[in-house]
């Protein structure tokens, strides 16, 4: 008798979970079995016309040598053209966020070489700034004078930094 008495308690359960479910798909209208809730690349936390999620402050794309600048998910500024760093010298990739920020930094690495609109998103010094976005850097995003002018302006510490 207690064995039968289990068997019915799981199958309550288990009505219960498909109630649940059937619940669920009527209030969302069916999506969550069609995958309407997505958006049409399959990447419903994207934003638009980026490799990047609606999280992200700032946004690259090394493959593309492209960045853009994204609030609450929409694109500010974007895409323009970048360099990153070379051979041996790769820019990381992954989530970072803004680290600190330096408008007239030189690199203590490389000579007193000039960083300007610096905005520093990785360990070992890695910053977006004005650079010359046909030269390759070492690690660094180079972004022409304008452009590094706008992501120094617009990024503040604690903002997210994607890299793809």
């Amino acid at each position: 008798m207690a064995r039968h008495a289990r068997r019915a308690e799981g199958r309550r359960r288990r009505i219960t979970g498909f109630a649940a479910a059937g619940a669920l798909t009527a209030l969302l209208g069916g999506a969550a079995l069609t995958g309407a809730a997505f958006a049409d690349d399959g990447h419903w936390n994207h934003t638009d016309g980026t490799p990047c999620s609606k999280h992200a402050r700032a946004c690259v794309d090394l493959a593309h040598n492209q960045a853009w600048l994204i609030h609450d998910g929409e694109v500010t500024r974007g895409p323009v053209g970048i360099s990153h760093g070379g051979q041996g010298k790769e820019t990381p990739t992954g989530d970072f966020e803004v680290q600190w920020k330096d408008k007239d930094h030189r690199s203590a690495e490389f000579n007193d070489a000039p960083m300007p609109y610096s905005v520093f998103f990785a360990d070992g010094g890695i910053a977006f700034h004005e650079g010359n976005p046909q030269n390759p850097s070492a690690g660094c995003v180079h972004l022409g004078h304008d452009d590094a002018v706008a992501w120094y302006a617009d990024l503040e510490v604690g903002d997210e930094v994607e890299i793809h």
